[in-house]
């Protein structure tokens, strides 16, 4: 499929049946497979052939859909897990263990951001946070002789911030280390942060790879040009024998191509688990096959909106990097011509009070901590997911009592818009 449009990906990558065969992605709900001979099954726990023992590990179902977004994205191999949070947690530790070091933006998902910095701090692994806008002087400066990552958000969640991949990508090539690259919000239909110097790329397959709130999911994806046998030193988990496999060294067996994706299904998932059900994968091929129709009108209502907000005035500020006004809308022209995603947020110039008629007063868009779906959905942290925090707490975390977060679905925007005048209106 390598040669195809991208809209063709989405439809046909990952899972050519053959004569005979469904032409729909199979569900392979099962736990197990039978072998006719224990010497077949000892091969796969050899990792001397390939094929499937245990669903725990691989399931035919999650690699086709795998293999996809692998093709999606331009990598040469990939794998599902159970969340957006696990493909960042394994895309991490694959490569990091207790006393080292990671460099990440400050602007990203609120989940990842207490996963690097108290989850992974108590297994003994640091980070050091820097600006998305940082410029190369001091990103240098964050890197340490033990630092094994870099990572980032193409388009961060909720601040909408737009990291400089090429940037990062070359600050992290001069230490030596991979670029991981969170690219859930613009998905390779708006950007393929490979192409632009990347590693490894994860998803929330959650989010618009899903696209209707049906089944929840992660997916990380290996560019398979990062040389790691070159700097051997630093990832001895690559590039040494692993004594649970009979010594197999995953860098020498695999090649740049596979031993990142290899490791991480049979040594991490083995002992972590953090796969997706069968049936998951299932809905979420449903999902990319539209993909490619879903994210232009997400992008279509996500600046209609925006561009409606912006002129409102009761609407203090509005954060979306396809304004003219915003700070990353030269950033974003590079990184995503064709646009980035449907999320919007804005700031209510009467505050608190202000944001909860406003909420009180929507219509089509529902109140949820979700993101990214066929439906419009809305929240207002402070009242929601941050409600614990003062005033001033709610500040220092970057979302304000007056901030409301909306995700544009795939509704008519003319409606959205009127949902959201009535809202503002309602407000005295």
């Amino acid at each position: 499929m390598k040669n195809y449009h991208i809209g063709t990906k989405c439809v046909q990558a990952g899972y050519t049946p053959k004569n005979g065969e469904p032409r729909q992605v199979p569900i392979i709900q099962s736990t197990t497979f039978k072998y006719d001979t224990s010497e077949e099954m000892g091969k796969l726990f050899d990792l001397e052939a390939s094929g499937y023992f245990y669903t725990r590990l691989q399931n035919p179902t999650n690699d086709y859909v795998a293999a996809k977004i692998a093709a999606l994205e331009g990598g040469s191999a990939a794998m599902l897990t159970s969340s957006g949070q696990a493909a960042n947690f394994f895309a991490l530790f694959n490569i990091c263990e207790c006393g080292d070091h990671i460099v990440a933006s400050s602007s990203i998902y609120g989940g990842t951001y207490n996963l690097i910095a108290v989850t992974m701090k108590k297994m003994g692994i640091d980070v050091t946070f820097v600006s998305p806008d940082a410029d190369e002087a001091e990103l240098n400066a964050a890197f340490q002789d033990n630092t094994k990552a870099m990572f980032g958000e193409t388009i961060a969640n909720p601040a909408l911030t737009v990291l400089d991949i090429e940037l990062f990508a070359r600050v992290a090539h001069a230490h030596n280390v991979p670029l991981i690259v969170d690219n859930t919000f613009p998905t390779p239909v708006n950007c393929r942060p490979i192409e632009w110097g990347a590693d490894i790329v994860t998803h929330s397959t959650t989010k618009y790879m899903d696209g209707h709130g049906a089944a929840v999911g992660g997916a990380i994806v290996d560019a398979g040009r990062f040389d790691w046998m070159a700097h051997a030193d630093k990832f001895p988990g690559l590039c040494t024998p692993d004594d649970s496999y009979h010594g197999i060294i995953y860098a020498e067996k695999f090649g740049k191509e596979g031993a990142f994706i290899t490791k991480c299904t049979v040594q991490l998932m083995r002992d972590l688990g953090s796969i997706p059900s069968p049936n998951s994968a299932f809905l979420l091929n449903l999902g990319l096959e539209s993909l490619h129709v879903r994210m232009p009108k997400h992008v279509e209502n996500g600046q209609a909106v925006a561009e409606f907000l912006e002129a409102h005035p009761k609407v203090a500020y509005v954060n979306y990097p396809g304004l003219a006004s915003s700070k990353y809308h030269e950033r974003a022209k590079k990184y995503l011509p064709k646009g980035g995603c449907g999320v919007v947020s804005f700031g209510l110039k009467g505050g608190r009070e202000a944001a909860s008629t406003f909420m009180k007063n929507l219509k089509l868009g529902a109140i949820e901590t979700h993101v990214a779906d066929a439906r419009t959905c809305c929240l207002n942290p402070a009242t929601s997911t941050h409600r614990q925090l003062t005033d001033e707490q709610l500040i220092e975390a970057g979302v304000p009592a007056e901030l409301i977060r909306i995700s544009l679905g795939i509704e008519d925007k003319e409606d959205l818009i009127a949902d959201i005048a009535n809202a503002l209106d309602s407000i005295e």
